[in-house]
């Protein structure tokens, strides 16, 4: 009887539930990241050029993301600005719009510290060589800042994926708000089930987090062996 909070897991559709939920988190990250990533590239290269409006509206949108914490926005967007519109978002579209402008906000800081960590011979031999600034990012600067960003890339994909436990927030059907509902279900029958439904989540977590983290630490180890070569 010690052990019988696990019966939880599978009974009746909860384990089938909990992968419904996980299933959710992972649309909502890979569309945000996809969405995020190719916007924080854009963002990133205006960010290097020398148009010091551009460039103060760019650093306030960073900021703007940096600053305020990731459940005020959640709110924000998903309480306040559709009732300003009058409109009705579902929050995953919400959630997805959130993250998607958070990561294209923290990837154009990615991309703009690399594209000016590349050796500035390199800028110089390109222009010389006659390349026009499109040629020049095409062909130098974006190739030689991707081995460069990459690491911290990954790294920000492994923030968003753990700040999506906050989607419960804006009443998301993600892994953590069913597993939510399962632990206050089955609570009166099976009062230690919230340790393993939790820990379930905390394993799924764990497998598609741990890999990503592994991956960006060997990636900055090469990186700086190379460096140090």
């Amino acid at each position: 009887m010690a052990h019988s909070g696990i019966n939880v897991i599978f009974l009746g559709h909860n384990f089938s539930r909990l992968l419904t939920g996980l299933w959710t988190t992972v649309q909502i990250v890979a569309i945000a990241i996809v969405i995020g990533l190719i916007l924080g590239v854009l963002l990133g290269i205006l960010r290097t050029f020398h148009n010091r409006f551009l460039r103060l509206i760019l650093r306030l949108y960073l900021e703007f993301f940096r600053i305020i914490p990731t459940p005020v926005l959640l709110f924000l967007f998903y309480y306040i600005l559709p009732k300003q519109i009058n409109m009705q978002i579902p929050g995953q579209q919400i959630a997805t719009l959130v993250f998607a402008l958070w990561t294209a906000a923290e990837m154009s800081d990615i991309v703009r510290g690399a594209l000016i960590s590349v050796p500035k011979h390199q800028r110089e031999s390109g222009l010389a060589i006659g390349l026009s600034r499109m040629q020049l990012y095409r062909y130098i600067l974006i190739p030689q800042a991707f081995t460069l960003e990459l690491p911290a890339t990954i790294n920000l994909i492994t923030r968003i994926i753990k700040t999506t436990s906050l989607l419960m927030l804006i009443s998301v059907m993600d892994v953590i708000n069913i597993g939510q509902q399962i632990i206050e279900a089955n609570n009166q029958h099976y009062p230690t089930g919230v340790f393993w439904v939790y820990g379930i989540i905390f394993l799924m977590y764990f497998l598609i987090d741990y890999p990503l983290s592994w991956w960006a630490n060997r990636l900055e180890r090469k990186n700086l062996d190379n460096t140090n070569d």
